[in-house]
């Protein structure tokens, strides 16, 4: 029986991370990076859990198990399942990712530790380890040592390290569970201390390292739950090595049933990435900013002031060739899985306003480590020049439509927000000369676009310069203060937007057909949208009405994936996605009543 869905639960530290099933098995993981080869893979898989040559997990079974309960270890990504059989025996397993700081560095390996424990009556458990490699395209040589499994994969050797019993790992027997057993999953190397006090002390640090993350967010006082775990899942979405921010931790999951619309989400968006930022700095996680800075610096020297490509991956190679992994079915069974992403050749202008926005609180923020200065100013400058000059040309757009080009609207409202934000950072350096210069650029490119985009037989603004088309991207127009909530252009907008875009309580990103026909899904980042617009706009009790209803759709672990069945309410697409995750602090953080009014 086939029963993927995405009630999955997140685990990491930042380098490596992990898929939990409802069952309590890993069934999603890459090494040695989130855009690496899948060690487990079932996730894409469709065959039954309980197949003999089924692959791609790592379970830790109770016999006779009747019910599993899951929930996170508090403010932290370490999950806890505890399974019960029918006559009350049952077991409590930890997961988690090790990440604190040691010796002066942050110690994150490409490593998973589960910690077992008895806690009612006599239960008796079994361990299957069936990693996976090269895409599940060959069988992964395992080798038995007496406190160890040796996994020989394409890319890496691996090691299981255990006090529990090999033997009985090997032949996935049941046994009884009569003490806490342990299990390391890491680079090839000899466990170097006591495994128990090791593991243990390893998944002390790591929840306090945590907990004092979380302690220093400056949260709203309502919906604090479904802030701090989205806070953290960005966290985890986040490559700290490089300071990568990859958009989702899978590849392939589809907008909607048999859509053909698998794409893979496991690389680093500009766009994304500043959303990212953007949510993360208003809870006060400037760590996150200031990684990310690193990587973008990085990117743009390597532009050299030309184009800069929507997508990179977590260390800032540009190509990332588009393949399909035929030895994997794919989520349900609804192939393609895919392996790269073809957009990364594609033009896509809103970057360069992504890039700026991003960037410009490094100029003005006195509590950064490392606040820019008049040669970061000088390499921004070189972007802007590109956002001035490519403000009213075609691109793809940020869809990423593949077979079609338009000069759309929320592109070229980036591009001002470039030359916009430019003058806010030669004002902080002091620059007068090229604070007029921006600023001029900046009034100029808005003048042209309201009159490219504004169509007055609809009484709002067109997606595009060319026709007469909606998209949820111009609800940015407010967040970007483009327009301001009171402008009836705005509201005339908003009034369109609805009309064509809602479907009851969610919003489509555009309603026409596309490459791959007519979408079937609301995005979930454009209702998010429209929540603040409607806050901001005077419809306050509608707004929170909504917001409500979006954070009941949230699966058990308080998470959000890409897409939504706007009938049915069943998630789709890749999980979990950064941008839902934005949507839900941004509009938590506008809709909440101030500390004030609790204190």
């Amino acid at each position: 029986m086939n029963d993927r869905d995405l009630n999955l639960w997140p685990i990491g530290n930042c380098q490596a991370s992990a898929l939990v099933d409802k069952a309590g098995r890993f069934i999603w993981a890459c090494v040695p990076r989130v855009d690496g080869d899948p060690v487990f893979s079932a996730l894409l898989d469709d065959a039954d859990f309980e197949a003999p040559d089924a692959r791609g997990f790592w379970a830790i079974e109770l016999e006779g198990c009747v019910s599993v309960e899951q929930s996170y270890v508090r403010n932290t990504p370490i999950l806890l399942t505890r399974q019960t059989d029918a006559a009350g025996n049952a077991i409590e397993t930890y997961d988690f990712s090790p990440r604190y700081k040691h010796q002066g560095r942050m110690y994150r390996p490409v490593a998973f530790a589960r910690v077992v424990r008895p806690v009612a009556g006599s239960p008796r458990i079994r361990v299957r380890l069936r990693p996976t490699t090269a895409w599940n395209s060959e069988v992964v040589p395992m080798n038995y040592g007496s406190n160890h499994i040796r996994m020989v994969l394409s890319y890496m050797a691996m090691r299981l390290t255990t006090d529990a019993p090999i033997g009985l790992i090997s032949q996935e027997s049941w046994f009884r569970l009569e003490s806490d057993a342990h299990f390391f999953v890491g680079p090839d190397e000899s466990f170097s201390d006591a495994l128990r006090p090791a593991v243990q002390r390893m998944m002390d640090d790591t929840i306090m390292e945590w907990r004092m993350w979380v302690r220093g967010l400056a949260i709203p006082p309502e919906w604090q739950e479904a802030v701090i775990r989205s806070a953290i899942t960005l966290k985890l979405c986040q490559h700290e090595e490089t300071g990568a921010i990859v958009a989702a931790l899978t590849t392939s999951i589809p907008e909607h049933a048999d859509s053909g619309r698998n794409w893979d989400y496991r690389y680093c968006w500009v766009r994304d990435a500043y959303y990212t930022v953007e949510a993360l700095n208003r809870l006060g996680a400037l760590d996150v900013l200031e990684s990310y800075l690193a990587y973008l610096r990085n990117i743009v020297d390597g532009a050299k002031g030309g184009h800069i490509q929507p997508l990179y991956d977590v260390r800032g190679n540009a190509r990332l060739d588009e393949w399909e992994a035929e030895s994997l079915p794919g989520y349900r069974g609804m192939g393609p899985v895919r392996v790269g992403n073809a957009a990364y050749s594609q033009v896509q202008h809103d970057a360069y306003g992504q890039i700026v926005l991003s960037s410009v609180q490094g100029f003005i923020d006195h509590r950064l480590l490392r606040m820019a200065g008049p040669a970061d100013f000088e390499a921004l400058e070189a972007v802007g020049e590109r956002a001035w000059a490519v403000h009213d040309k075609p691109d793809a757009g940020l869809w990423e439509l593949r077979n079609r080009t338009h000069v759309h609207s929320y592109s070229a409202v980036m591009c001002w927000a470039a030359c916009d934000r430019l003058a806010h950072a030669a004002e902080a350096l002091g620059l007068e000369a090229r604070v007029n210069h921006w600023a001029e650029r900046a009034a100029n490119m808005k003048r042209d676009i309201l009159k490219a985009a504004w169509r007055p037989e609809s009484d709002s603004l067109s997606a595009n310069f060319e026709d007469d088309a909606r998209d949820a991207s111009l609800l940015q127009l407010l967040d970007l203060r483009f327009l301001s909530a009171d402008d009836p252009r705005f509201i005339g907008t908003l009034n369109a937007l609805e009309a064509d875009l809602r479907r009851g309580s969610n919003m489509l990103r555009y309603s026409t057909a596309d490459d791959f026909g007519e979408p079937v899904t609301a995005f979930n980042v454009c209702t998010f949208w429209l929540i603040e617009a409607l806050f901001r706009t005077g419809r306050r009790e509608e707004a929170r009405t909504l917001f409500e209803e979006m954070l009941a759709r949230c699966t058990p672990a308080g998470l959000l994936s890409e897409d939504i069945d706007p009938e049915s309410g069943e998630l789709w697409g890749n999980y979990p996605q950064t941008y839902s995750l934005v949507g839900i602090i941004n509009c938590a953080v506008l809709l909440s009543k101030p500390w004030s009014e609790c204190r």
